[in-house]
């Protein structure tokens, strides 16, 4: 008979510890912990924590886990729920209505993640880790993945750190689309920004969106069938390895570059064939509980590894697991407990599952579907058990190396951070004399920051799964239609000016909201969700939870104030995320960077808009009021200028008059294209509109310069004091351009008039390309396409090189 001698137990001594002694001991071990933090962790369990619990807990009050600097923020300012919300924050996808279609509710997973440590030490493996780890969120919740997003925010390509920049896009990019692509999931758009704030910190943000029945919903949770059955958890995947180990609490402390070799491995390895592969026998699984009529629990292993996903399953019902780490399949031997519990090895699933379908969930995953030839050592095993009391209790060898209430584990903490404003004074905005308009749209065209992104989405692959409609650099939104045979389409875009958060960060946050929103108007859909990535510095520096919280309230009033179209609810933020520390230790922090994605529903897919100018002889109007506030412009960082001037304040009702009008007239089938007004104002979205017009039939446009301050419409008002072409073209304040044909005009006009909105009618399209501008204050001018073509073709092409 052999007898299993339990290992020695290691622990972390802290009780009775002085500060000067404890932190040396605690930075020996691996730990991010605060002296006080780790006292309250020996208060909690009683007793010293054990090396494993010790590791446990830092990796669960992390700032990456435990929200622990945003929580109440978030609480406080955000609005989470509505009529369309199945799930809210708080899983591993937020979950909203799209449409009931034969009496299926069908719905929307999405989820919103950063990888922006990882990203910026090895940049490939960061983001494709980034990419696989967001799709894994929503697989999790019973869905097909239909989509990703990825926003991007680079160091300046032309600055004193020009090549690692360069070295980062490149990495990156090929990370996301060797996953992408190899997984078979269309990527539907993004943003991209430069600045020199990135150059050590860049921001990998990931989104992804799924398709679910609301019925077939899966929930990260253990059933509350558990409590009367016996269930098992299982832990399917790669063999667990020691990488990512410490990932968690990686993303939670300043980067420091000196420590660049070390974090290596704190970042995952991907794998995206293995992903396809599970992503395929688990639809089979799944497929296996609906039929049998059992309710099962299913959760990603992402940060914390296997001691997040398992006390967070127990902890969401009130119950507990027991798990035996000598019963995970590891690719190393002699793996640590700790390392085990924590690792963060990617293509890695926990389910909870009635011990009598165990069987036949290790039958499909290891016998069906041959886990263990595709990768050696991947597959299925049961590892622990589900117990009533709640508690969280880890085995390795026969010692328990861990045992404490799954919700002092989960619950985290939460701290009230000192808050101040940042010490400057927006300055009048004085543009420099002698200023060519001409001159100055061409090289804003060319611009680093607005110029084509076609360098970098071309390597994706956007049209895999057959369902896309709109591929990225088409529209101001993607546009997939995600049932079969069923015309309702689903719209998304992601947008976040960066500049505005170096000005004024409740109104990045607010323009986040409203450009995101403009965005899928601008193709016809009207915004049922949202999610958000909030990307600050070090947040135990007042100024920058200063800009954190006002970033957030600005988010959460253009949520409220520009609302559903239907029921002037506040637009819901179903799942979101928080990036702290995006800060070097030279004390060098990224811009203010909230960044929102918007999800939208088409009512008739074929009624859908793209930018690209269709015809001459249309009208083209323009939606919105101009504005002389020129802050955090690409004009200005073109032509000089003080950044630092005030910057266009987001008008919520006009937001929200606007976005209904548009989308009611794509509904209605009046307009010929449309295009957001954004980065560059007018004159680069009309420039945008000529360029993607059809090759074989190229569409100019001619407008007057005069007509970007006349109002046509019962909400009345010209432009905001604006006496300068230059701040007539080039304003960024939200609106939208629509290409009209003469015959709808008409009715179109009914609507604006209707909705109240802002309007005037600056020109028409004409046959054969080209953009000229009249009625100016100097002089007028035209630009060929060609001439249009060169710059915003080539702007960017250098970073991609």
């Amino acid at each position: 008979m052999n007898v299993v001698v339990p290992a020695p137990v290691s622990i972390i001594k802290v009780l009775g510890v002085a500060d000067d002694e404890l932190l040396p001991r605690l930075a020996e071990a691996g730990l991010t912990f605060t002296a006080d933090e780790a006292r309250r962790v020996a208060d909690l369990l009683g007793r010293d924590p054990t090396v494993v619990e010790a590791n446990i807990f830092n990796t669960m009050w992390s700032e990456h886990c435990s929200y622990k600097s945003s929580r109440k923020v978030l609480g406080e300012y955000l609005p989470t729920e509505g009529v369309g919300v199945v799930l809210g924050p708080g899983e591993d996808a937020g979950i909203v209505r799209l449409a009931t279609v034969n009496g299926k509710s069908y719905c929307i997973a999405i989820a919103h993640e950063s990888h922006n440590h990882p990203s910026q030490v090895v940049p490939n493996e960061g983001a494709a880790t980034g990419i696989g780890g967001i799709v894994r969120d929503v697989y999790c919740m019973g869905a097909d993945v239909i989509g990703v997003l990825d926003p991007l925010r680079f160091g300046d390509p032309t600055g004193k750190n020009a090549e690692r920049t360069k070295e980062i896009v490149h990495g990156v990019v090929e990370g996301i689309w060797q996953y992408g692509n190899a997984l078979g999931v269309p990527n539907l758009g993004g943003d991209v920004y430069f600045d020199s704030s990135f150059d050590e910190n860049c921001l990998v943000n990931v989104v992804a969106l799924g398709l679910v029945v609301e019925d077939e919903i899966i929930r990260s949770r253990i059933p509350v069938e558990a409590r009367d059955t016996d269930y098992d958890v299982i832990l399917v995947g790669k063999p667990t390895d020691p990488s990512g180990f410490g990932g968690a609490t990686f993303a939670s402390r300043v980067l420091d570059e000196e420590r660049a070799l070390d974090d290596k491995y704190a970042v995952q390895v991907p794998d995206p064939f293995l992903k396809r592969m599970l992503a395929v026998a688990t639809r089979d699984v799944l497929k296996l509980a609906r039929d049998k009529g059992v309710a099962i629990g299913f959760k990603d292993l992402g940060a914390g590894g296997i001691a997040c996903a398992t006390s967070e399953l127990g902890a969401a019902a009130g119950l507990g697991v027991r798990i035996d780490l000598s019963k995970v399949i590891v690719a190393e031997d002699d793996l640590k407990p700790e390392v085990i519990a924590c690792s963060e090895t990617q293509e890695r699933y926990s389910f909870v599952v009635p011990r009598e379908l165990s069987p036949e969930v290790l039958r499909i995953y290891n016998e069906v579907f041959d886990l263990p030839e595709i990768c050696h050592g991947s597959g299925a095993s049961v590892i622990g058990e589900v117990i009533q009391e709640a508690r969280f209790i880890l085995e390795h060898e026969g010692a328990v190396v861990c045992d404490a209430r799954t919700e002092e584990i989960t619950a985290g903490i939460c701290y009230v951070r000192e808050s101040r404003p940042r010490e400057f004074t927006p300055k009048e905005c004085v543009l420099p004399d002698g200023l060519d308009a001409r001159g100055v749209l061409l090289k804003v065209l060319g611009a680093v920051n607005v110029a084509s992104r076609e360098h970098i989405y071309r390597h994706y692959d956007s049209e895999v799964k057959g369902s896309t409609v709109v591929r990225p650099g088409e529209a101001d939104a993607g546009v997939i239609a995600p049932i079969p045979g069923v015309g309702v389409g689903v719209a998304v875009a992601c947008d976040g000016n960066p500049f505005y958060g170096a000005v004024d960060s409740y109104q990045a946050g607010a323009v986040a909201v409203a450009e995101s929103v403009r965005n899928v108007a601008a193709v016809g859909a009207h915004p049922i969700a949202l999610t958000d990535c909030l990307n600050f510095g070090n947040p135990e520096v007042p100024e920058v939870v200063h800009d954190f919280v006002e970033a957030v309230r600005g988010i959460g009033d253009a949520a409220r104030g520009i609302g559903l179209k239907d029921s002037g609810e506040p637009i819901p933020v179903v799942p979101g995320n928080v990036s702290f520390y995006n800060q070097s230790s030279g004390g060098s922090a990224v811009l203010p960077s909230p960044i929102v994605c918007c999800v939208g529903r088409l009512v008739d897919v074929s009624r859908h808009l793209t930018m690209g100018l269709k015809a001459g002889g249309n009208s083209i109007y323009l939606l919105g009021r101009r504005t002389a506030k020129l802050g955090a412009s690409a004009l200005l960082r073109t032509v000089g200028g003080d950044q630092v001037a005030p910057v266009p304040e987001v008008d919520f009702d006009d937001e929200r008059r606007m976005m209904v009008a548009v989308t009611d007239i794509a509904e209605s089938g009046l307009a010929a294209s449309c295009h957001d007004i954004s980065d560059g104002g007018v004159a680069v979205a009309l420039a945008e509109m000529v360029l993607s017009s059809p090759e074989d039939d190229p569409v100019g446009a001619r407008v007057s310069v005069q007509r970007l301050s006349a109002a046509e419409t019962g909400a009345s008002g010209a432009a905001s004091g604006t006496t300068h072409d230059l701040e007539l073209l080039f304003s960024e304040a939200g609106g939208y351009l629509l290409e009209v044909a003469i015959g709808h005009e008409e009715r179109l006009l009914n609507i604006l008039e209707d909705r109240g909105v802002w309007y005037s009618r600056i020109g028409t399209t004409v046959a054969g390309g080209g953009l000229s501008f009249t009625e100016t204050a100097d002089r007028d001018f035209s630009l060929s396409a060609k001439e249009l073509a060169r710059p915003w073709t080539d702007g960017a092409t250098e970073v991609m090189r």
